[in-house]
């Protein structure tokens, strides 16, 4: 008997059975995925043979595990063999459920369409905007070959988390349709004349990986469900009523995929008086394990938990117990670990802690109630001076307020000490961002979102009355800034050595904007500040991977020569994007008076009359003055960590983590290789995140921040043994060099070798 005969393969959930047909196999590994090795064949073929009956999907389970055993630093490619595989399956299960052939790969998208909107998976949008014949035309241009750009990573984090299915979880969308309905959905209020062709250059932005959206867009677009925003940012008032109504807006948003960002910077501290009564509040921290609860019990449709920061003031009588929420010893009572902490700093403070000065924590009630300001109200208009510390060292002076004295180095020493043990908290340096807000006329920031990329104008809705009629209660409120942003991001590891961002940043631009009119946001306030602001945060991704094409060393002058370079050309395109949407669509609502309108934000930069000539910039800056621009926010590096993957680059602006790692996940041990690896690109590789001189990073990052109208998601990466001392030379460099925020401090469970700066 023949090793065909020995095991059986079962098909159709086990109603077909049939001989094991080795020569199909050996022909399908070398024609359709292209494996020419006879040993990985074997390997295959004596695995299921051992076996007396083996599924279909068996099969193609153990073709991808082999691929998977031989990736490796010096045979990257084997994640495309796996990555085939996987698409061959996924084209099998989408043909059955959808009935048309599996060896067409593709089938009708607008039978796709029908089935899922009857299914109650997407929306009906689609169906009610375009015709069939607009969309049998459009779907004529879906590429499939477009689908063998993804490596094994990519496409399995976009199957299992983003690819639209059925509520039984059955395969109906494919990638390419995924990217298509994106471009159709986000596009669908555009003129009937020029639709077409936005949606074809959206479609072709993203199916070659040249750009991402953000995970909700990603997720969402074209569903029946869920919101397109990434990010949020609330802000409590200091009153019960609000606080609670804070929790529920949270909650909702964080139900439909938002990452929340919580000022609480207003609320009164420990001890301080409710009603008069003295000595009666027990400050933040219960709140805060509020939200902590929140974050817990609203995942997001199971994708993810709910993610939530909070930001307090440095200043603020609780920093110290809020310092230690995430920390594995002491009082559980006073724990909060599913929380990400951010802290807000003034320069004054730096300063303070630069000369080993003394600090004063205050209670913002009481500051309220005795001064007759908000504290937090004021920042620094100049780096040395202004109306923050002149409002602080009037609280310190004065008899009527009780205030607690501590050296600031004590307060900074908590802050390592948390960011070592749990990576937080995020800093959040208030005086750089507010004196770079080109929308203070209307405004202040006081704290960053989840991932500190965002920095805008941010005030606390106020609930004013609720009135009775009938058995009805109507409840009123005043909206205050309650932040929303859109994201997506140029991958500069694909769309620079294309060079195709002139043709690539409008048409994101455009996207985003778009956004902004489509999302259902379920907070009202968050709904009426994104039309205010219209603000958007395009970013970038993939820049070590950029840095390996090019041969460019992290550790130089030339990386951070060359971030200043791009990232300017980057702005010029985004700013000139939006004003092109101007002239079309409008300007947003506070143009007038902001720092656009008046030229102030590029001359601030830098940018005009360059070398005593009339150059792009100044011409740009005079259409600015003519026509507005459509977003009164642009530019935001955030993380980037999925979608980075999905695309096959490099996370946001970090380092990789190492040239060659596994990760694991609960059906794959995945093999992930630095993007083109090879023998060029391994020398810059080789010097990876926990390695790399942090200090060149901080620079990379400054120059590239002087580009970046909001923020950065900025990664600092030392080993545990770094010496505080060293962390804190980072931080103060970070602060000097103008940088707006920083994120995690990620440092290693392991000594790490090599890591010769750390040790200085």
């Amino acid at each position: 008997m023949t090793l065909e005969t020995l095991t059986e393969v079962l098909k159709e959930n086990g109603n077909r059975r049939l001989s094991f047909d080795e020569p199909r196999l050996r022909t399908f590994i070398t024609e359709r995925l292209g494996v020419s090795e006879p040993s990985f064949a074997n390997k295959i073929i004596e695995e299921i043979t051992k076996k007396d009956e083996v599924s279909a999907d068996l099969i193609t389970e153990e073709i991808i595990k082999t691929a998977l055993e031989n990736v490796d630093e010096a045979s990257p490619e084997w994640t495309f063999v796996a990555s085939k595989a996987f698409l061959f399956r996924l084209y099998k299960q989408a043909a059955g459920n959808r009935a048309y052939a599996a060896a067409d790969k593709y089938g009708d998208m607008y039978g796709l369409l029908k089935a899922l909107a009857s299914k109650g998976v997407y929306s009906a949008n689609i169906l009610e905007k375009y015709s069939r014949e607009e969309i049998d035309e459009l779907s004529r241009h879906i590429e499939p070959d477009r689908d063998l750009l993804f490596d094994f990573p990519g496409l399995y984090n976009l199957a299992n988390r983003y690819l639209a299915r059925d509520y039984d979880g059955n395969t109906y969308e494919l990638p390419q349709e995924r990217f298509m309905i994106i471009a159709m959905y986000n596009m669908q209020d555009e003129s009937s004349e020029k639709r077409s062709e936005l949606v074809l250059e959206s479609y072709w932005a993203l199916s070659n990986l040249y750009m991402t959206v953000a995970t909700p867009t990603l997720a969402n677009s074209g569903l029946s469900h869920g919101q397109l925003s990434s990010c949020f940012i609330d802000t409590v008032d200091d009153s019960l009523i609000e606080i609670f109504n804070g929790n529920t807006d949270v909650a909702r948003l964080s139900k439909s995929g938002g990452g929340i960002g919580v000022y609480m910077g207003k609320v009164r501290a420990r001890g301080s008086s409710i009603k008069g009564f003295k000595g009666m509040s027990s400050g933040v921290v219960p709140w805060i394990k509020q939200l902590n609860n929140t974050a817990v019990s609203v995942d997001q449709l199971g994708r993810r938990k709910g993610a939530i920061a909070v930001y307090l003031d440095v200043w603020h009588k609780d920093i110290q117990p809020f310092l230690d929420l995430r920390l594995n010893n002491g009082d559980e009572r006073q724990r909060a670990h599913d929380i990400f902490l951010g802290v807000t700093l003034p320069d004054l403070f730096m300063e303070q802690v630069d000369k080993r000065g003394d600090w004063y924590l205050f209670d913002p009630h009481e500051v309220r109630q005795v001064m007759g300001y908000s504290l937090e109200d004021y920042y620094d208009e100049d780096k040395d001076a202004g109306s923050f510390r002149e409002a602080y060292e009037e609280c310190v002076q004065s008899n009527q307020l009780s205030k607690q004295k501590v050296p600031a180095i004590d307060i900074m020493k908590r802050i390592l000490k948390s960011q070592l043990e749990s990576g937080t908290p995020f800093m959040f340096y208030r005086d750089e961002v507010n004196r770079m807000n080109a929308n203070s006329h209307v405004g202040m920031v006081y704290c960053s979102n989840l991932c500190t990329e965002i920095t805008q104008n941010q005030s606390p809705t106020v609930q004013t009355e609720e009135v009775i009629e009938g058995d009805t209660i109507i409840t009123y409120k005043q909206s205050g800034d309650f932040v929303v942003c859109n994201l997506s991001s140029v991958n500069l590891g694909k769309a620079v050595p294309a060079d195709v961002l002139e043709r690539l940043i409008p048409i994101q631009v455009r996207m985003l904007d778009n956004v902004i009119d489509l999302n259902t946001i379920e907070v009202p306030q968050a709904q009426i500040t994104n039309q205010k602001y219209r603000a958007i945060g395009l970013g970038t991704f993939g820049w070590h991977h950029l840095l390996a094409l090019k041969g460019i060393k992290w550790e130089s002058q030339e990386a951070v020569d060359y971030a200043d370079e791009l990232y300017e050309n980057i702005a010029y395109l985004t700013i000139k994007a939006s004003m092109e949407l101007a002239k079309e669509k409008g300007a947003y609502p506070y143009f007038e008076g902001s720092e656009w309108s008046d030229g102030t934000y590029f001359k601030r930069k830098g940018y005009l009359y360059k070398n005593g000539e009339i150059g792009a910039w100044d011409v740009l800056e005079w259409d600015v003055r003519e026509y507005g621009i459509r977003n009164g926010y642009l530019m935001a590096v955030a993380p980037n960590a999925t979608t980075s993957i999905i695309a096959g680059s490099t996370a946001s602006t970090d380092p990789v983590f190492r040239p060659f790692f596994y990760e694991e996940k609960k059906d794959y041990k995945l093999p992930i290789v630095a993007p083109d690896m090879d023998h060029k690109t391994y020398d810059i590789y080789r010097r990876y995140a926990h390695i790399l001189d942090q200090r060149w990073s901080v620079k990379q990052n400054a120059a590239r921040q002087k580009h970046v109208d909001q923020a950065i998601s900025f990664n600092i990466y030392v080993p545990n043994t770094i010496k505080a001392s060293v962390l804190l030379d980072v931080h103060m460099q970070a602060w000097k060099a103008g940088t707006k925020t920083t994120y995690y401090v990620r440092s290693t469970s392991s000594e790490i070798e090599e890591c010769e700066w750390c040790a200085s």
